[in-house]
């Protein structure tokens, strides 16, 4: 027991600190420093999506770009793939402050490279630079987590994580809406690198002392593994070929869709936990639930602004906002997951929130009725935030408690990976949906009589099987727990 009479946590490693100061909170004394720097840069991250995605739409149109529409997304998430891997191994072999300082140097740099873009290819190859500094960060900060914070905290500090979206979620689009439509959208690109500062001043001095180096310091540092380095690239090009693929529709267009399945699938099943893709209990049904939850929310989200600018007229200001009560909602589907009362029930809570999510998703498609008002967006989308805050937030706690402290990394790296991943493959099925359906034309409309135009079965394409994605969800959220057999766990993988 320690001195807070509070038992430590057995599998912490030699010098971490999660054996001492259990007995605070993440703002307690010795995690006050580390909590609000990590917290600062996911409050970053939260601030350039909402913004960015509210700029988005016109980007895309002044770009000339409206038919490669997803790729200013997925783009972001293919490059992140890589990142993710390279991030899980560095973090786990040198500690996770390599891998975050250089991820928060590359996303700055490639928001300036898309801000200064003068075409959509442009544009888009910032954004990959952005996903690969992204993909970095993101694993660095779930093994700071793992490493720094006990057991019982876990849960809280992905509810802070989860409640920094909070204030971006109403701030960003209204910000980034007034700078696009008075300034410019490149403004809303270039403005945000310099907030980088500010993480990097509190988060890293916090890390170093709490969070850096190797898990076993005395032990040797092993090498890369350059098999996974590799399989890593491969999930970048094959999911790059499919959505290339995805967005030319031509027939020469099935030989790039072939080669990247070739390249994607055996890369897929070597990084993924074994028994990932067909839902086996445990750790890879986390990793599975993660990519289900995460795809079908953005590849659907995606396309909410575009299709209020195009199909309804609203200015960008007001179609980012009607997205911005999900980031309070989010929190709250949180801090729900996070309450101690409520872990026996963690299963249900998340396979409510898939149902929640698909509802979302399919009152959102009604808004293309004309009769349909404009404000059932964000209240559909404020109850689908919250499920997606205790799914995406449970999903993590499960993560962390199924892998052994020297494992974090890689086994963080699978999670971040099946999210983005499954962001690229079905972004990538909708953008084709999408064009296919005459999508490309929805640019071009400013108000609301030129937005009749375009075809609403583009974006029903969109949004009906994103909603069937997330039922499959809810039913993988039945199948996080392992068997038990006599009291011992049995890991069915």
């Amino acid at each position: 027991m320690t001195d807070t009479g509070v038992a430590a946590d057995p599998a912490a490693p030699p010098g971490s600190p999660q054996g001492t100061g259990t007995g605070t909170g993440v703002l307690g004394k010795p995690y006050r420093a580390l909590s609000i720097g990590i917290v600062s840069v996911v409050l970053l991250i939260a601030f350039e999506a909402t913004a960015v995605g509210t700029a988005m739409p016109v980007a895309a149109r002044e770009l000339h770009g409206v038919s490669l529409y997803a790729f200013a997304f997925s783009g972001y998430f293919t490059t992140s793939l890589f990142g993710m891997v390279l991030s899980g191994q560095w973090a786990d072999r040198r500690g996770p402050l390599g891998p975050l300082a250089t991820g928060i140097s590359l996303f700055a740099a490639g928001l300036l490279l898309s801000g200064t873009a003068g075409s959509m290819w442009l544009f888009i190859a910032g954004r990959a630079v952005q996903g690969l500094g992204g993909g970095l960060v993101i694993v660095a900060l779930y093994v700071i987590v793992g490493r720094a914070y006990p057991e019982h905290l876990r849960p809280s500090i992905m509810a802070a994580f989860a409640a920094s979206w909070v204030v971006p979620s109403v701030v960003g689009p209204l910000v980034a809406g007034t700078v696009t439509e008075h300034l410019g959208w490149r403004w809303v690109f270039v403005g945000i690198p310099v907030l980088v500062a500010a993480p990097l001043v509190l988060a890293l001095p916090a890390i170093r002392r709490t969070a850096s180096g190797p898990v076993y310091p005395d032990a040797p540092v092993a090498a890369f593994d350059r098999r996974r380095i590799r399989l890593a690239l491969g999930i970048s090009l094959g999911a790059g070929l499919l959505q290339y693929a995805g967005q030319d529709l031509r027939w020469l267009s099935l030989l790039p869709a072939a080669a990247g399945a070739a390249v994607l699938v055996p890369a897929v099943l070597g990084l993924l936990p074994k028994g990932t893709y067909r839902a086996a209990r445990g750790l890879p049904s986390v990793v599975l639930l993660r990519g289900v939850a995460a795809g079908s929310f953005i590849a659907a989200e995606s396309f909410v602004p575009l299709m209020l600018v195009s199909r309804r007229g609203l200015s960008p200001t007001m179609a980012g906002l009607s997205l911005a009560v999900g980031g309070a909602t989010w929190a709250l589907g949180s801090y729900v997951q996070s309450r101690p009362r409520m872990e026996p029930h963690r299963s249900r809570l998340v396979a409510l929130g898939m149902v929640l999510v698909s509802a979302a998703i399919l009152t959102v498609s009604t808004v293309l009725i004309e009769a349909v008002p404009v404000w059932i967006v964000g209240v559909a989308w404020g109850f689908g935030c919250f499920g997606m805050g205790m799914v995406i937030a449970s999903t993590s706690v499960l993560l962390l408690r199924l892998s052994p402290p020297a494992d974090a990394g890689s086994n963080s790296a699978a999670l971040q990976i099946s999210d983005g991943l499954s962001n690229v493959l079905l972004l990538a099925v909708g953008g084709a949906a999408f064009a296919a359906l005459g999508g490309g034309t929805a640019g071009a409309a400013h108000g609301a009589g030129e937005a009749a135009g375009s075809h609403p079965g583009a974006f029903v394409a969109v949004f009906l099987p994103m909603a069937a994605v997330a039922l499959v969800g809810a039913w993988v959220g039945t199948r996080l727990k392992e068997r038990t057999v006599r009291g011992a766990d049995v890991r069915r993988v």
